[in-house]
């Protein structure tokens, strides 16, 4: 809520800048820290940024562009400015606040061995939280700052409820790595992970985490059984990976590729939402489809503390993420400092809705009043809101490694404007000549020209398709992802597939698309590189998707405003005349 009384915490300090600070840990190492701290009478707050990416960039005087401007580039080439993520330390210290950034274990100058994400790293945090509030410079009063790697860690770290500890500004945040980027709907996905740990990783010293806790003869077996997997072996990067097991960062990737069920590993790599109490400031942008949007909503409904959300527009923040600075300042100046400033006046979620250019605040999300409605698929490609006419029937397509075969269905032209806003969910019945399906569904927006842009993607394996009943909602199917049922070959089965949540408004004159395929899409930019890289079928494969009485396979849409009449399959004609 903004209003005449506005304000933060004014410029009012010079910087002093302490570089190759050691903060020891409690099992001998020393994790290396740089600190921005005024130059004044103290103490004061501090702000913690951790992270395994190079200590030097992250306050660089340097003006850099957003996250990137061109699609993924090949491993050895560079990502751009894409770990430049800390925020700007100047812009803190001038203001009140001690930033102190700190090496994560095993990357930069830290040493020990870096554990992606394992018990250590959070045990790390903690530790580096305590000692911060013990020097002369701190008060005691501590949060977190950062988007991404230094967004997740926060809740993770906050999960050990470290006593210093006070709040947590984090958004673009995944809080589950299996399902939010390593494996969409049991898929790998592996492209963004190679080029991530060699490109933007400091120094990686890896600990391989089956290396270190599984038997040698299982390991080893374990190895020799994924390099027999035709999807693996169609991959350069995952062969390589898996013959040079110890290498560099390799030690992440082959701990991916061993560990394809949800286990022991991932639920380490999980956020514990119950132990987390303090405040959090979490959110994302439309556009991070493959990695952190689905940990923003997640958080939303588990953590229990004083919480406010923000749903960005489809483009990633320029860096140093000043585009965050004032508002982050005013969170901490509430939380750190005690000033009374009305950030948690009002409602606590800013949605931005495509096609409006615009923002606009609500009470909660899903949004309360939503009217999910069933969209069934038919015949000739058309999707709307009518069951099945007598003897609708199938549609087969090919997915093979010489022929990767798409699905388009298209709603009739809406007569009017329809905003769409929330989580989405397809539910399939479908069969195949083998024995899995990788089902890649999407949503378009189509103008009058045929022009389509893509707004949200959801993904499954087949043979995951068994659900967590207690926790699926019609709206949001939850997948155990423990184990896996193959199918038997011509059997017709059902698949619930969720859709990640969109934000969107279509005008009167455009069409709303759902793309069904088998592989994925070639990005046009790198934030829709997010969402790809994932292994592919590698068998000569005739999938069949049914649409009739007995196998009403339909779209759920969020429907937030419009739609009061629905669909017409007429166009509208002569209310609305499209030419």
């Amino acid at each position: 809520m903004y209003g005449k009384t506005w304000k933060t915490s004014e410029r009012s300090y010079d910087v002093i800048k302490e570089k190759n600070v050691r903060v020891p840990m409690s099992d001998g190492i020393s994790l290396n820290a740089t600190v921005f701290r005024p130059d004044g009478d103290g103490p004061f707050p501090a702000i913690l940024g951790y992270f395994p990416y190079d200590m030097e960039m992250q306050s660089a005087p340097v003006t850099v562009e957003g996250f990137s401007s061109v699609v993924f580039k090949h491993p050895g080439q560079e990502l751009a400015n894409a770990s430049i993520e800390a925020g700007d330390s100047m812009f803190y210290a001038r203001r009140g606040y001690c930033h102190v950034l700190v090496n994560i274990r095993g990357c930069g100058a830290s040493e020990g061995q870096y554990t992606y994400f394992g018990p250590r790293e959070l045990k790390d945090g903690y530790e580096a939280i305590e000692w911060i509030a013990a020097q002369p410079w701190c008060d005691g009063n501590i949060g977190m700052f950062g988007v991404s790697y230094f967004a997740q860690i926060q809740q993770y770290v906050a999960s050990t409820n470290p006593p210093h500890l006070k709040c947590l500004f984090g958004p673009w945040a995944s809080t589950d790595l299996y399902r939010d980027g390593v494996y969409h709907g049991g898929i790998q996905a592996y492209r963004f992970w190679r080029n991530w740990s060699i490109t933007e990783l400091s120094h990686p010293r890896c600990e391989g985490y089956c290396r270190t806790h599984w038997e040698k003869d299982q390991y080893e077996a374990a190895i020799r059984e994924k390099l027999n997997d035709p999807e693996i072996a169609a991959e350069p990067d995952l062969v390589n990976a898996l013959k040079n097991p110890d290498e560099g960062s390799n030690p992440i990737l082959v701990d991916q590729m061993l560990n394809p069920f949800y286990n022991e590993y991932w639920e380490q790599r999980l956020v514990d939402y119950e132990k987390i109490k303090i405040p959090a400031y979490i959110g994302c942008d439309w556009g991070h489809l493959g990695l952190h949007l689905p940990g923003c909503f997640r958080s939303w409904a588990k953590l229990s503390g004083p919480k406010k959300m923000i749903l960005a527009p489809p483009a990633y923040l320029d860096r140093p993420v000043y585009q965050l600075q004032y508002e982050s300042l005013r969170w901490f100046d509430h939380w750190l400092k005690g000033v009374d400033n009305g950030i948690m006046d009002g409602p606590p979620v800013k949605v931005w809705i495509n096609g409006t250019h615009g923002f606009r605040e609500e009470a909660d999300w899903p949004l309360p009043g939503t009217r999910w409605t069933e969209f069934y698929l038919h015949e000739k490609g058309l999707i709307d809101e009518h069951e099945y006419r007598v003897n609708e029937g199938f549609t087969s397509v090919e997915d093979s490694p010489w022929r990767r075969d798409r699905l388009q269905f298209t709603t009739p032209v809406l007569v009017e404007d329809m905003e769409v806003i929330g989580p989405s969910s397809l539910t399939l019945y479908a069969s195949a000549t083998e024995d899995d399906i990788l089902f890649f569904v999407s949503l378009w927006d189509m103008n009058e020209d045929g022009e389509a842009k893509i707004l949200t993607r959801g993904w499954l394996r087949a043979s995951h398709r068994a659900l967590t009943e207690e926790e699926s909602t019609p709206w949001k199917p939850v997948h155990p992802h423990i184990s896996a049922e193959k199918l038997v070959p011509n059997g017709i089965y059902k698949f619930d597939i969720e859709i990640l949540p969109t934000g969107t408004l279509f005008p009167a004159g455009h069409r709303i698309m759902l793309q069904i395929s088998f592989s994925d899409d070639k990005p046009n930019h790198s934030m829709e590189g997010l969402g790809v890289g994932h292994i592919r079928g590698q068998k000569g494969n005739r999938v069949t998707i049914y649409h009739d009485a007995d196998h009403p396979s339909c779209l759920l849409l969020p429907i937030t405003r419009g739609n009061v009449l629905g669909t017409f399959r007429s166009g509208g004609y002569p209310y609305f005349n499209n030419k």
